[in-house]
């Protein structure tokens, strides 16, 4: 296996990271995230692997790649060799600990870096350095964990820790209430790329019919949320999101908000066990116990499932 490879001849880096990424999260475009870097250079990389070790590494159609046993084989001895690396410039750093997280972009902008300085305060060694989550992604190359919404079936498990039950709301301004009036689904509809199944959950679960429209849509859920600051329209986001903004009166929320199924949560990477870890977790869950509840609307339902 891999016998195109001169001896002591090592492929390109930037290639082993594009593959091993691609391998981990199941998608080109989750690893093209990861890495950022386009969709292009990671297939042109991956690629590139194949033909230097003269193997297939992938096979199957590109919406649903597979691993062959080569790649098999090269991902399980890439992904060890990567966390080796990653421990070992942790450790030999200089005083105080660091700590790597991957989080939700909105919930990063939104919720989680307007509280930093407490954390900050309480914790001046821990060197915290935060990275962007992909969509659909549960894991991060180099981070000891990752901040996203998961199932309340996954709550119990020993590598989750949730710390705000998750609530939707169609949320806009006081300015489109006068325009549109106090009714979000009158309103110009403004939707997020990573989560386009926002709007019809949530009018199914506030038993409401969602009338055909067009939507305008934005790369993230605090671009939408800052469209409806703006006066375009509505906006169905997560309540940990929007708390600040629904109590300053600069968002309302006509139809309240409907819990769902799910949590924002740390997921910990296998063998992550640190003191820092452990004191942002239970850093995060204080601040969750912190976060307000809600404002529930008429006909409150509990069964939205996470996407």
């Amino acid at each position: 296996m891999f016998e195109n490879l001169t001896s002591g001849r090592l492929p390109s880096l930037n290639a082993l990271r594009a593959f091993e990424a691609v391998a981990r999260t199941g998608r080109v475009t989750l690893a093209a995230e990861e890495l950022h870097v386009t969709h292009s250079a990671v297939s042109r990389q991956v690629k590139g692997l194949e033909a230097a070790l003269g193997v297939r590494l992938f096979a199957g159609p590109k919406n649903r790649l597979e691993l062959t046993p080569a790649g098999q084989e090269l991902a399980a001895s890439l992904s060890a060799a990567f966390d080796q690396i990653t421990e070992a410039v942790r450790r030999t750093r200089s005083s105080g600990e660091d700590l790597h997280i991957a989080v939700n972009a909105s919930l990063s902008v939104k919720w989680l870096i307007p509280r930093l300085p407490r954390f900050q305060a309480l914790h001046p060694d821990i060197r915290l350095s935060l990275s962007e989550l992909a969509a659909h992604a549960t894991s991060h190359r180099g981070a000891q964990a990752v901040v996203r919404i998961v199932p309340l079936s996954r709550a119990a498990e020993a590598d989750c820790t949730p710390f705000i039950r998750n609530a939707l709301g169609a949320v806009m301004s006081p300015e489109a209430v006068t325009r549109w009036g106090n009714d979000p689904l009158r309103a110009p509809r403004l939707a997020a790329a990573t989560h386009p199944e926002a709007w019809p959950l949530f009018a199914e679960h506030a038993g409401v019919e969602l009338p055909f429209a067009r939507e305008r849509s934005f790369a993230h859920v605090h671009f939408a949320m800052d469209a409806a600051l703006a006066g375009l329209g509505a906006a169905v986001v997560s309540w940990p999101l929007c708390v600040s903004e629904i109590r300053n009166g600069r968002l309302v929320a006509p139809l309240g908000f409907r819990r769902s199924a799910s949590a924002f949560a740390l997921l910990t990477a296998p063998g992550a066990d640190s003191r820092a870890l452990r004191r942002f977790r239970d850093w995060l869950v204080a601040e969750g116990a912190e976060t307000p509840a809600p404002p529930e609307g008429a006909g409150h339902a509990d069964a939205i499932q996470p996407s």
